[in-house]
């Protein structure tokens, strides 16, 4: 009996230490663009009462975003329409350029395929995005999965982005000249 104490005893602390390590490697990202003036981007500004108002994770090598699903984006009753999920996985994707290029983009290429209904009153909604590769230097390559509350993938996106100079991306789009302005803990 002892020897199974010991052993639910270690087993709770690895857990324990696991949690805490997946806190640490999981960095909330700040949305530095909130601080221009009449900022509405649909996907991440928080002050677009119409739009997505995602909040993005850096994760190892992906960004991760968890999103509650609002009824006022149905297609079918209770069905998200799928044109949202493409934006949330379009907007996930340009941030997954933005964090891990130090630079902004646009969109020039996606498919979207949509393998699963996504219910918005089963739960939140799940998406990961990982820059794969830089084709030329000037298109980024990005992979999107979007996923429901039981981590069913329910939508994947291979995303292209025509990256900006870092010079052109400040000059031009409000792109932030310190890219640790984009992280809670260091700006």
């Amino acid at each position: 009996m002892t020897d199974f104490k010991i052993y639910v005893f270690l087993s709770i602390f690895r857990l324990c230490l696991f949690i805490l390590l997946l806190k640490k490697i999981m960095r909330k990202l700040k949305n530095p663009f909130t601080l221009i003036k009449d900022y509405h981007c649909f996907g991440c500004s928080p002050d677009n009462h119409a739009g997505l108002n995602m909040e993005f994770y850096e994760d190892g090598d992906e960004i991760f975003c968890e999103w509650s699903p609002k009824h006022h984006l149905e297609g079918y009753n209770q069905v998200l329409h799928g044109g949202i999920q493409a934006a949330l996985i379009d907007e996930i994707g340009y941030w997954a350029v933005a964090i891990k290029q130090k630079t902004g983009a646009v969109t020039s290429k996606m498919e979207i395929k949509l393998r699963k209904t996504v219910f918005t009153n089963k739960g939140n909604i799940f998406l990961r995005a990982k820059l794969i590769e830089v084709l030329k230097g000037k298109i980024a390559y990005v992979r999107v999965s979007l996923s429901n509350s039981e981590n069913q993938i329910c939508a994947t996106g291979e995303m292209y982005y025509y990256l900006f100079s870092l010079e052109e991306s400040i000059k031009n789009y409000n792109f932030p000249e310190n890219h640790d302005s984009f992280y809670e803990d260091i700006a």
